[in-house]
């Protein structure tokens, strides 16, 4: 009897993931618990493992293309068995109801009301099949359908396809969108090198202009004395060592931050139509460079509840792993305020672009060794610039001074 292969729910809030690569082939030979696909979700890769030995009768969806958790990916089943179109049906009770937001963004953001100007899904005789995300983006970049070829199943147009077409800058429609909303036109010289966009770089591409479009940013700047910092890591950092721990400056950052939400909890939250919501939990997000391939913010859950040393070796792990692609999907949800250390790679201060739906992003500069005046008297002392970036629909200008002053207090007193 044929095995179906269906969307898992791999984490809290996970609703929906983007098929990035088929490990396997129809026709091929697989064994139960051997991976058969890639998805991608929040920029995590998880590997899908066969839920049964056979031959692959069927691939539903392709690769580049979203599916929700319990949506049908393939049949599994003897080598000559049939697939009948009664086992292609998807169990309704296992797929969500309601559309859920693009991969690319969070999932607080898909319960936003929706402009109502989308192209609906539609089916056309020389089209087939349009989904809502093709037809929104085909809308949004005045690209004309009919002259994008389709990748998909049965010639399908995928999400990816309308979004290479749009890359090379091929024929579009003539009525196009206004000059204030059109994607500018890019040209290409003679030996320019056309870099394909990975599927992590949309998705930061994405929430990026998407977060700058929800909320107005605005930015404040303060300087730290990291100098008590700096003397309690010396003493300290054998000891941890020996408890398995890296005791890094970003732990010292992360239980500032801790300090300074727990001071003003407006910092610590997300802003609604209905009011404040204010979180009980204070997750923080870290940035963490992937080189190449762009970041990823792996979330400290409870990090009021954490030690020094606590915070220390979590923040070692989810670095660590991160790095190694070995993230869970639910280690990157649930953030209730990020830090981004930009001074790794020397920049003094930065506006860092705040991770929807939170309320502020602090920026941590490259700390450096200053003249500064101590007691009416020139000293030298270990100096790094905070940059906080915040919504000013939650915070005004002096609520998110005083919280930026608690975290650089923190810092300067730290015994």
């Amino acid at each position: 009897m044929a095995t179906k292969v269906l969307v898992p729910r791999l984490g809290e809030g996970v609703e929906e993931v983007t098929i990035t690569k088929w490990l396997k082939k129809e026709g091929d030979s697989i064994k139960e618990l051997e991976p058969l696909l890639e998805v991608n979700t929040d920029k995590v890769d998880t590997e899908i493992p066969a839920p049964a030995s056979g031959v692959i009768l069927k691939i539903e969806m392709q690769e580049g293309q979203p599916a929700k958790v319990g949506q049908l990916l393939a049949i599994i089943g003897a080598s000559g068995e049939s697939v009948g179109s009664g086992q292609l049906t998807v169990d309704s009770k296992k797929v969500a109801t309601q559309p859920s937001a693009p991969a690319s963004q969070p999932a607080a953001v898909a319960s936003q009301p929706q402009a109502t100007n989308h192209q609906p899904s539609t089916t056309n005789r020389e089209l087939g099949f349009i989904s809502p995300v093709v037809a929104k983006i085909a809308a949004e970049r005045g690209i004309d359908l009919s002259q994008v070829p389709g990748t998909g199943m049965n010639g399908r147009i995928t999400k990816n396809d309308v979004l290479n077409f749009a890359g090379t800058g091929e024929k579009k429609v003539a009525s196009a969108p206004s000059a204030l909303h059109a994607a500018p036109v890019v040209t290409s010289e003679q030996g320019d090198t056309l870099i394909k966009h990975t599927l992590i770089r949309r998705q930061i591409a994405d929430h990026m202009v998407m977060s700058k479009s929800v909320s107005p940013h605005v930015l404040t700047v303060m300087e730290a004395d990291m100098s008590k910092v700096v003397k309690h890591r010396a003493a300290n950092k054998s000891a941890f060592e020996r408890d398995g721990a890296n005791l890094t400056f970003t732990a010292y950052f992360m239980m500032a931050i801790v300090a300074g939400l727990k001071t003003y909890p407006s910092a610590n939250s997300s802003w609604t139509d209905e009011g404040l919501l204010v979180h009980k939990a204070v997750n923080i997000g870290m940035a963490t460079s992937l080189g190449a391939d762009g970041l990823i913010v792996p979330v400290i859950k409870g990090a009021d509840n954490l030690s020094l040393l606590a915070m220390a070796r979590t923040v070692n792990d989810l670095a660590t792993r991160a790095r190694a692609r070995k993230l869970q999907p639910d280690e990157v949800k649930g953030g209730t305020f990020t830090l981004t250390n930009h001074g790794i790679s020397g920049s003094l201060f930065a506006m860092p672009v705040i991770n929807q739906p939170q309320c502020g992003i602090l920026g941590v500069g490259a700390m450096q060794k200053r003249a500064v005046v101590v007691d009416d008297a020139i000293a030298i002392r270990p100096m790094v610039y905070m940059s906080f970036v915040f919504d000013h629909r939650i915070l005004d200008g002096a609520s998110a001074d005083n919280f930026l002053m608690k975290v650089r207090e923190t810092l300067e007193n730290w015994a």
